[in-house]
């Protein structure tokens, strides 16, 4: 027996309120320690379904996570393959790391919803909420990270603060790769749902500060989120 299949026989029962999340997090840690070096192949969904004793759907979630971190890449008919050592610590999104995001974006974000409480359009304002409509109704997750993409640019948009919408449209990428990893790996597209429709009821009526509280409590769950899948403590 060789060490891999010596690995998949070593039984892993998780517990399956968080099983994607516990999956992907020790898939991760078994590619930064080098126990699945760079161009090697992860065992089929089928093998990993039978070690955690989860559903493959389970497990197509957790890889797809890895995928949208870089750390891997799935080819058609293939398997799924290493293409990074993902060193320990921190999760990164391109150039961007989480706490890097973490950090910045309360600074932005915040005063943007603030901004745009008060300077937004009647078109902005329609847009804003048919945004909230579309991704309250959308099933499919990358739809879905993509209208939370739209969702943030446009509040940056609205806010008439050029640098605000710059400096979100630079990271808009960095942005949808997390959303996307939060959707696979947690119950936040409900959640985020509520937080998105509070944060534009108060920019509908004009309520600065109502904005800039609706949009902070949005930006601490999902600092509370992320922080719970890289290890960290949220502020």
């Amino acid at each position: 027996m060789n060490d891999l299949e010596d690995w998949l026989s070593d039984s892993a029962i998780l517990s399956r309120k968080s099983a994607s999340e516990l999956v992907f997090e020790e898939l991760r840690n078994l590619i930064a320690s080098g126990r699945f070096a760079a161009g090697s192949k992860l065992p089929s969904e089928a093998k990993l379904a039978a070690k955690y004793g989860v559903s493959r759907p389970i497990v197509r979630e957790a890889l797809r996570s890895l995928q949208i971190l870089g750390l891997t890449e799935t080819r058609t008919g293939s398997g799924t393959y290493v293409l990074a050592a993902g060193g320990g610590g921190d999760i990164r999104y391109g150039d961007y790391s989480a706490r890097d995001l973490m950090e910045a974006r309360p600074f932005v974000e915040v005063s943007a919803a603030g901004w745009a409480a008060l300077r937004r359009s009647d078109d902005e304002l329609s847009r804003l909420l048919h945004l909230c409509d579309r991704m309250e109704q959308e099933e499919d997750t990358e739809a879905w990270v993509r209208l939370d993409s739209d969702f943030h640019g446009l509040i940056a948009e609205a806010s008439k603060n050029t640098v605000f919408r710059d400096i979100v449209d630079d990271v808009r990428e960095a942005l949808a790769q997390q959303s996307g990893l939060l959707t696979a790996l947690g119950p936040r597209r409900q959640e985020s749902n509520e937080e998105h429709r509070a944060i534009v009821e108060a920019i509908r009526i004009g309520a600065e500060a109502e904005a800039q509280t609706a949009m902070e409590i949005h930006l601490r769950k999902v600092e509370a989120a992320v922080s719970r899948i890289i290890g960290a403590e949220p502020r």
